[in-house]
């Protein structure tokens, strides 16, 4: 069972490991490499994802041609959308 104490200690994970990648690699690299690295993290930490998992659209019944997807979901709880900028 999933519960908000779970969830609290999975996304405090999350953030370490997001806050551990950005001190080793820094600003201004493109969303990809924070990606990679992000994914080494989790597998260090020991936390299972998927990664690009495909999401269906539904409209109104029918399920849209659409590829979306999600850059990390993890333990089966959390999406993870990475965004990076750079300038």
């Amino acid at each position: 069972m999933i519960t908000k104490k779970y969830l609290d200690n999975l996304t405090y994970e999350i953030i370490g490991g997001a806050i551990e990648v950005h001190k080793l690699m820094g600003r201004g690299l493109l969303e990809s490499v924070y990606h990679q690295c992000l994914k080494e993290e989790l597998l260090h930490r020991k936390i299972n994802f998927q990664t690009e998992m495909k999401i269906p659209v539904d409209y109104k019944g029918k399920t849209l041609d659409i590829d979306f997807r999600c850059d990390l979901f993890i333990e089966n709880s959390i999406v993870v959308e990475l965004k990076a900028r750079t300038k």
